[in-house]
């Protein structure tokens, strides 16, 4: 870790605010400005936190549905325990996770994943997108119908074929970056407002 990047975060505002109100990283207040924005939570609501390490939405979703809702926190990383929260170590895509969710369903899907990075842009770009296509892909499994979901990625010419792929399993989707995000950082924050299941096929003659 560079000397720059220490010093640069020591200034940060919302890096020493979230040191101070325990909120584990500043990604918590990006979020947060989210909820806010778009009314993502409800209290009572059940939330699916994909690649939670280290807690941080987490904690935000926890505050905003309040103790009638629920928060499930999915990482291959160790999470520290958090009131309320519980913690699967699975990776999104991996079929033991959907095994272990089983028929619980949710009003609200988050994925903060972000890829390692390897200071190639195309390849970190395309690797986000498939992170975020891959919490998509839960949706329609574990997403209750008029639920919310968001994801984090950088941004890029694959951004639009992602976006396409949403529209229509949601009555909107929102392409955002929040205040706390660094302006110089390529990250962007892709909500879907409003889930449409994809149709279940019938019974067959």
């Amino acid at each position: 870790m560079g000397r720059r990047f220490v010093s640069e975060r020591r200034r940060d505002p919302y890096y020493r605010a979230a040191q101070r109100e325990g909120l584990r990283s500043r990604a918590a207040f990006k979020l947060d400005a989210l909820a806010q924005r778009y009314r993502l939570f409800v209290p009572g609501d059940a939330v699916l936190d994909l690649g939670a390490a280290p807690g941080g939405w987490s904690i935000v979703a926890r505050t905003r549905v309040g103790s009638a809702g629920r928060v499930v926190a999915v990482d291959p990383r160790p999470i520290e325990p958090i009131d309320g929260v519980e913690v699967i170590r699975r990776r999104v895509g991996d079929p033991a996770l959907a095994e272990r969710l089983g028929d619980r369903r949710f009003d609200v899907v988050i994925s903060d994943m972000s890829p390692s990075i390897s200071g190639a842009y195309a390849t970190d770009h395309a690797r986000s997108v498939d992170l975020a296509r891959s919490a998509f892909a839960l949706c329609d499994r574990f997403l209750m119908p008029r639920g919310r979901f968001v994801a984090k990625l950088f941004a890029g010419d694959l951004l639009e074929e992602l976006v396409r792929e949403l529209h229509p399993n949601f009555r909107r989707v929102v392409r955002t970056k929040p205040p706390a995000s660094r302006e110089r950082s390529s990250e962007i924050y892709l909500l879907g407002l409003e889930f449409r299941p994809s149709p279940r096929p019938g019974p067959g003659p």
